[in-house]
Order: C-alpha cells, then sequence, then structure tokens
C-alpha cells in the first residue's frame, strides 16, 4: 500500500499556510522549484489535484483541504514521536501573553496546531496590549510574552524591554477604513482605535498631533475584534498590522491616503520576550517551540 512521504506533506502544509509557492519556499528552505516538484510528487502519490495555482497564489482543491488536517496530525505525531524518544518533549503548565495584534484571524488554529504538537502542554493564554505585556516582562504575571514593537520611527528599532527575545515577524502598518469611507476624506478625521492605554493608539495620535492633521477619537473599541466592526460599519479610520485586517476593511491606496493627508506608517515588528533571570529549562524549551510554531 502506497503511504505519504512526511517531506512531501511538510512542503504541502507550508504551501497551504503561506498561500504560495513562492512564500513557503523560504520558510522551507528550498527554491521555489524544488517546492513545486515536491508537489507534484505528493499530487501523483494522492492520485488528485491538491492544489489550484494562479496569480492571487495557491488554493486548496476540496481533496486538498481534506489532506490538509490529516497531513497536519502525521507531521504531529511524527514529531512528537520523536521529541518523546530524545526527551524533549514539553509536558507542564505555560502562561502565555499575547499581543491582540498578533494574527487574530490564525491565532486560534496556530495554537491548536501547538495542542496538537505538544499534547502534554497546558497552555494558559492571556490577550493582553503590548505595552502591558512589556511593563510586566520581569513580573510573575505570564511566563512568555508576545509583544509588538514599531520599526524606524524616533528610535522604535531599539528593544522596549532590555531583553529584546526573538523576533517573529515584520509586518507592514496601514492606514485602513470600511471601503466608501476611502474615498470620502474629512476635514477633521474620526479615528477607530483602542484605549489610550495602547502603544498603537498612542502612536497614531502623537503621530497625526505632530504633523498637525485635525481628528477625533470617534469609537473606543476594548479589542481587535471590536475593531474591526467599527472600521467595517464606517465609523472612521485607523491604523493597522497587515494580518489584522478584518473582512471588510481595506487598506487606503496611495491616493486615499493623499486625499485624508496622512503621513507615512512604519512596520511592526513581533517578538517574544526573552529569557528572566533564573528561568526554567522548561520556559526556555517551550520560547523555542513557541518561535518555531508561530515565526
Amino acid at each position: 500500500m502506497r503511504t505519504f512521504e512526511t517531506d512531501q506533506l511538510k512542503t504541502f502544509v507550508a504551501v497551504a499556510d503561506s498561500g504560495s509557492l513562492s512564500a513557503a519556499a523560504p520558510r522551507l528552505f528550498l527554491s521555489q522549484s524544488s517546492v513545486s516538484e515536491q508537489l507534484r510528487k505528493l499530487e501523483e502519490r494522492a492520485g488528485v489535484p491538491l492544489l489550484t495555482r494562479g496569480k492571487k497564489g495557491a488554493a486548496l482543491t476540496p481533496a486538498g483541504a481534506r489532506l490538509l488536517d490529516y497531513a497536519r496530525r502525521i507531521l504531529s505525531l511524527n514529531a512528537l514521536a520523536m521529541a518523546e524518544l530524545r526527551g524533549q518533549s514539553l509536558d507542564g503548565e505555560l502562561r502565555l501573553a499575547v499581543t491582540d495584534y498578533f494574527r487574530p484571524g490564525e491565532i486560534a488554529g496556530m495554537l491548536r496546531r501547538l495542542r496538537d504538537r505538544y499534547p502534554y502542554l497546558k497552555l494558559h493564554v492571556t490577550v493582553m496590549k503590548s505595552a502591558a505585556i512589556e511593563a510586566a516582562a520581569d513580573m510573575d504575571a505570564f511566563d512568555i510574552g508576545l509583544s509588538m514593537r514599531l520599526i524606524g520611527m524616533r528610535g522604535g528599532d531599539k528593544a522596549t524591554t532590555a531583553r529584546r527575545g526573538v523576533v517573529l515577524r515584520r509586518e507592514a502598518l496601514a492606514w485602513v477604513a470600511a471601503p466608501e469611507l476611502a474615498d470620502a476624506p474629512q476635514d477633521v478625521m474620526p479615528l477607530v482605535l483602542l484605549p489610550d492605554t495602547c502603544s498603537m493608539h498612542q502612536f497614531v495620535v502623537q503621530l497625526l498631533m505632530r504633523r498637525k492633521r485635525e481628528f477625533e477619537i470617534a469609537h473606543s473599541a476594548s479589542g481587535v475584534a471590536g475593531l474591526h466592526l467599527a472600521l467595517a460599519a464606517g465609523l472612521g479610520v485607523s491604523c493597522l498590522n497587515a494580518s489584522a485586517i478584518g473582512p471588510g476593511v481595506t487598506p487606503l491606496d496611495a491616493a486615499a491616503v493623499a486625499r485624508w493627508k496622512l503621513p507615512a506608517l512604519p512596520s511592526a515588528e513581533f517578538y517574544l520576550l526573552g529569557a528572566r533571570a533564573g528561568e526554567s529549562d522548561f520556559i526556555g524549551q517551550a520560547r523555542q517551540a513557541l518561535a518555531e510554531q508561530f515565526g
């Protein structure tokens, strides 16, 4: 009976998660042609098309969507068996603090895959503001913090804490609004933001004040999910990182940014806070596992 090759399944999962062969290639340390060849062999082995390729990237076929869940489980069990034999499995409780802006549409799936990969890990997740995560860096509120900082603005590329930690990814920031609002600039810009304890709120307000762009806070949402609802309802304009832009909300293009008289924006960097003094080996191993799963 024919079985699947784990390397081909790994390539398939990476393409499904990345959305394209070109995006998956660097994650796999392969050339794009090698990724394509791996997928060709996998589809030949499966006997059905698993992906459709187009200008917008690669999309799963119905058969590919069915295989994806099996592929994740096969790879997870394979890694778990290896970790068990090497004594590297994570067994214990971990308190994780995550910024609200970190891949909100994907974080649930990422946590589920982490649970599948480490079934003995008891994970307690708290969503917090980045400023609160950094302020509590040396306290006992959590074991590992996943925070966000802004890059390229007034020294923002320097670590906001003494422990720079493990950088997971960088994303562009964009001015965003409901599509119908993008073409309707207003003299006094209505802003939709999180509360003023949010570092993004503070950054946007200070930026607009420096540029003397008039604004008013039209709506203050308690979290990114509420921010999406207010933006989609056309209540105002906001600033979001790329992976936090939800349905019904669109980035303003260059022409719209000019019409609204908005300044340029930096990038956001997401990172895991570094080790505390006296940190246990378990937490250090967990940080490495999070970097691998969330990067």
